[in-house]
Order: structure tokens, then C-alpha cells, then sequence
């Protein structure tokens, strides 16, 4: 079947100009800004018509065992098959601690059995600094290379000389091209967190 490509980047730009809606305010810890980042991609995937399932089964076949997806998002169509799935549209990870960067490539990009390859692929990271982006990047084109997924990283980090923390989502599809989009989040005058593009 021929993959199924979403347009990645118009989700990062309903992700920026959505967040305020997710309330994630100072009382909030980071398991909260997980679980609310993924339920907005949860309900957004049934608005599309995808069939959205949080903590999701995929073989990985480097453990021989299943290790769970965060999110993902099936296609279902009974004209197609009245038993199976006819694809993987989206495979999500959403990881907050800084070690885990490469583990979340890694999972997002794992050999796995052909039913399990996602078409489209999102990971949300938050990482120490954005020195860490470009190798973090030439990972994520090697590992692609194999999957031929349409990708969305979508970096988080603070920066100290402008005290804001910085958001960028870099677009890659299987042949490698890829668009960056920049935006900031910070904290209304009532202590919610809110994004805007730069």
C-alpha cells in the first residue's frame, strides 16, 4: 500500500495556536503536560477519522518484545478489510526528561513487523539546550531512511539569555527535505502556558 502522508506542519501550527486551550498552568507537573499534549493529538486523530489509542502495543524486533507507543492513530476502513487495520497512520512519543532523547528516536523508529511501520511520525522532546538539535536530527534522517515515515520533531528547550523556553518543529519527509517553524512558550499574567510563533 502506498503510504498515506498527513501534513505534519500543519499540525505543529494548530499545536502552537492551541496550547493556551490545554490549561496547563504553574500547579502543573510534567506527567500533566504529557498527558495533555497527547490527548490534544488523541481527539485531534478522531477528528480526522482515525481510530487514536494511548499506550498502544508495536513489536519492536531489536527486544523481541512489544514496547507501548504513547499515541497512535489507526485507518480503519471495512470496504478495504472487515478485520484488520489497513495502516499505522501515526506513531507519537512525548518524552519530558533530557536522557531519553535518543530512546524516543530510537522507539519512534524501531524495526518492527511491515503492519507496524507508521506513515507518519511525531515526537515532542524536551531537551537540555539547542546545541543537542542538529545531532539529534542526523539520527532521526538515518533511522528514516529505512522507515520512509513523514516526520515531525518537535524540540522543547530554555533559553536562558531571552528566559523563555523555545519550541521548534523541523519537518522531514522520506526524501529528507525538511521546513522549520520557531515559536516560544511562556506564561500568561495568571500563570498559564501559551505558545506563539516567532
Amino acid at each position: 500500500m502506498k503510504k498515506q502522508y498527513l501534513d505534519l506542519m500543519q499540525f505543529f501550527e494548530g499545536y502552537i495556536r492551541n496550547y493556551r486551550r490545554m490549561n496547563l498552568s504553574v500547579a502543573h507537573n510534567r506527567s500533566m503536560f504529557s498527558k495533555r499534549e497527547i490527548d490534544y493529538f488523541a481527539n485531534l486523530g478522531e477528528m480526522l477519522g482515525f481510530d487514536a489509542f494511548i499506550e498502544d502495543s508495536k513489536f519492536d524486533k531489536a527486544s523481541g518484545r512489544s514496547r507501548p507507543m504513547d499515541l497512535s492513530w489507526w485507518k480503519w476502513d471495512e470496504r478495504i478489510d472487515k478485520e484488520n487495520y489497513i495502516y499505522l497512520a501515526l506513531h507519537l512519543e512525548r518524552e519530558n526528561q533530557w536522557d531519553k532523547a535518543e530512546e524516543t528516536i530510537e522507539k519512534l523508529f524501531a524495526e518492527t513487523k511491515p503492519d507496524y511501520i507508521p506513515h507518519n511520525v511525531i515526537g515532542i522532546q524536551n531537551i537540555k539546550s539547542e546545541d543537542r538539535i542538529e545531532a539529534l536530527n542526523s539520527l532521526v534522517v538515518t533511522k528514516n531512511k529505512a522507515q520512509q515515515s513523514n516526520v515531525l520533531m518537535i524540540y522543547r528547550f530554555y533559553d536562558r539569555d531571552l528566559d523563555v523556553e523555545r519550541v521548534r518543529g523541523y519537518h522531514f519527509s522520506p526524501n529528507g527535505t525538511e521546513e522549520v517553524r520557531e515559536a516560544n512558550c511562556k506564561q500568561d499574567e495568571v500563570g498559564y502556558w501559551f505558545m506563539y510563533f516567532v
